[in-house]
């Protein structure tokens, strides 16, 4: 089991100001699988990869507007840091604490 493993509350400082999913991972060997939830509904992750504590993943998301949003992560015990490319948009932090239960 990777410290990657488990349920985030993650607050992502985007241009359009903070948004805060909760992020679900799971690993399987150096593959990564899991969801994305938020205001916007619950998305699946896609190709996902894990390399140690790192994750990588691509979520889709529709709302605002279309696009494909690349993280990257690294969990250490019950914090997770990061960053997120949001498409033509840049790349914004993300931070997190692994959700509580």
């Amino acid at each position: 089991m990777s410290d990657l493993d488990g349920t985030w509350e993650a607050v992502i400082n985007t241009p359009m100001g903070q948004q805060k999913p909760t992020v679900t991972l799971q690993t399987d060997g150096d593959s990564l699988s899991g969801t994305m939830s938020g205001a916007q509904g619950t998305v699946d992750i896609k190709d996902g990869s894990v390399d140690g504590n790192t994750g990588t993943w691509k979520v889709s998301i529709t709302s605002p507007m279309s696009m494909t949003l690349e993280f990257s992560a690294t969990a250490e015990g019950d914090s997770i840091s990061g960053s997120v490319k949001l498409g033509a948009f840049g790349s914004a932090d993300l931070t997190g604490t692994r959700a509580a239960g």
